[in-house]
């Protein structure tokens, strides 16, 4: 009798054991799901992270190596401070040396010519400077106010030159309508653009008359 207990208990022992194996290889089973799972989640995350910011990256550089169309440009523009007239190759200039004091380009709207000298300081930081003629319509200068009075890091005059370009560091082209898409296309690349000498330098402050 004795023996048959040994025996049972014996058995029942090894069931237990194996019953503890079998739940065991089951959690492992169970962890190894939830490792691979949470791993593949975490690789695509990883490569669609990845895949946004060489995109995006892309992009930038696309839209970079594609000029407007009529667009001029100019390079290796000097940056000095000067308190004299500056004979600047084009008028109105894109770049070069400049005033001191920066014109307020906060959206700010003039109805005179400005120094060009203070303008060009604004362009250093970032601003893009649109000027009209005599040739433009009422409605055309209304509407372009009304653009400019709302995006920072613009301003605007009336100028004697011929064309009415709209104007960035190193970065020009000339418009005969406000409707031209470009207006909107030269606005959104070169307002704080790539181009800016003094990226975030301010636009209030200065020059406002």
């Amino acid at each position: 009798m004795g023996s048959v207990n040994s025996k049972n208990k014996a058995a029942a022992r090894r069931a237990r054991i194996e019953e503890q194996r079998r739940a065991e290889r089951a959690r492992e089973r169970r962890n190894r799901i939830v490792t691979i799972a949470a791993s593949t989640v975490i690789l695509l995350g990883v490569a669609g992270g990845g895949w946004y910011l060489v995109d995006s990256a892309n992009n930038k550089e696309a839209a970079k190596a594609a000029p407007i169309s009529g667009e001029k440009t100019w390079s290796k523009l000097s940056r000095n401070h000067v308190t004299k007239d500056v004979k600047y190759p084009t008028t109105p200039p894109a770049g070069g040396d400049h005033d001191p004091v920066w014109q307020n380009c906060n959206g700010n709207v003039y109805t005179s010519e400005l120094h060009e000298e203070k303008a060009v300081h604004s362009l250093e930081h970032g601003a893009v400077w649109v000027t009209y003629n005599d040739k433009a319509t009422a409605a055309d200068i209304k509407a372009l106010a009304a653009k400019v009075a709302k995006t920072p890091y613009t301003l605007m005059s009336p100028s004697n030159a011929q064309p009415s370009p709209l104007t960035a560091w190193g970065h020009q082209i000339n418009v005969e309508k406000q409707s031209d898409p470009r207006v909107a296309a030269f606005l959104e690349t070169y307002v704080q653009g790539s181009q800016t000498p003094e990226p975030g330098a301010a636009c209030t402050g200065g020059e406002s008359s």
